[in-house]
């Protein structure tokens, strides 16, 4: 996840979402008869609708220590999560590979900080970044947004008091989780996780 992921502190719960948030469309098919997945759009969508979801969102156990996450069924195949934030929470900086991504906000405020250039794909453990490539977006209840792969941010809870819960959907499903450090400029590859780490 999660991303807006959670981290291998938090802890899982399985839970099937309800019909209202779960309701998968056929697939598509291109012009060669292969199929086609959600788009950044559709994604949008489908976490706005979710975080809408008054049953789904009281569904979700919160924690005053670590965050909690249920698994949905995304639209078309794609991989999505509810996530409660207890305050003072967030990711760490990470992307989510070739995946594209959205998320939405249901409860409280999340903080993005995110990097507006794409980091190479492999080869590397440390990068200097340019000056003016940060972004930093604050998003309430009822606001959401969407990226594209290799989006590169840290998603945040900074409420003394409040938890927040947000939606966020992926296709495809992630393959794996990039997670840097950074200090300044300097951004550095910590560690990479695979599906197996979170689910």
């Amino acid at each position: 996840m999660s991303q807006s992921v959670p981290p291998p502190a938090s802890t899982p719960v399985s839970a099937a979402a309800p019909a209202s948030a779960s309701a998968v469309a056929e697939p598509t098919s291109s012009r060669r008869g292969e199929r086609v997945g959600p788009g950044s759009a559709e994604l949008l969508d489908f976490v706005r609708r979710a975080a809408a979801d008054a049953d789904l969102i009281a569904s979700l156990p919160l924690d005053p220590e670590g965050r909690t996450w249920v698994r949905l069924e995304g639209p078309r195949g794609s991989e999505a999560w509810l996530i409660g934030w207890p305050p003072g929470s967030g990711t760490g900086w990470h992307d989510h590979a070739e995946s594209l991504g959205a998320f939405a906000i249901a409860a409280g405020e999340l903080k993005e900080h995110s990097l507006t250039v794409r980091l190479p794909s492999g080869g590397w453990k440390t990068l200097e970044l340019n000056e003016d490539v940060d972004r930093e977006r604050l998003l309430p209840a009822g606001r959401g947004r969407a990226f594209g792969r290799h989006h590169v941010h840290e998603v945040l809870n900074e409420s003394a008091t409040e938890h927040a819960v947000s939606v966020h959907a992926y296709y495809p499903p992630l393959p794996l989780i990039r997670r840097f450090s950074r200090t300044g400029a300097v951004l550095r590859l910590e560690q990479v996780e695979r599906p197996g780490d979170w689910q």
